[in-house]
């Protein structure tokens, strides 16, 4: 079982940036892939960025790459995800996500979901 919490949404302008957090509890926290989705009103989620149990590979979405940085810190059982040059485009819940080893780009590869954090960029 594993618990995940992001935190560090909130409201930024266009052109800002942001840093997400996503704090896990367990101790297999470093097995774990961990992901980075997001959805927007009326769309469907949608893959972010995802990141290997050991941080040695990284995946980004074209919407993102470029822009956003995904990252770990297993002796803290903590994600994040640096958001640069923000955009309105990128308003969406972002969610915090674990995969079983795996670290892959679809929502059914992952086990254990946050409850989200809102990230609102305005123009």
């Amino acid at each position: 079982q594993v618990l995940l919490v992001e935190s560090g949404g909130g409201l930024v302008q266009a052109g800002g940036s942001l840093r997400l957090s996503c704090a896990a509890s367990g101790r297999t926290f470093s097995r774990y892939g961990m992901g980075w989705f997001r959805q927007a009103p009326g769309k469907e989620r949608e893959f972010v960025a995802a990141i290997s149990w050991n941080g040695g590979s990284t995946y980004y979405a074209d919407s993102v790459k470029g822009r956003f940085t995904i990252s770990r810190d297993n002796a803290k059982n903590t994600v994040y995800l640096v958001m640069n040059s923000l955009k309105p485009e990128d308003t969406a819940v972002y969610y915090c996500a674990a995969s079983w080893i795996v670290a892959g780009t679809a929502i059914k590869e992952y086990d254990y979901w946050g409850p989200g954090t809102q990230v609102t960029v305005s123009s």
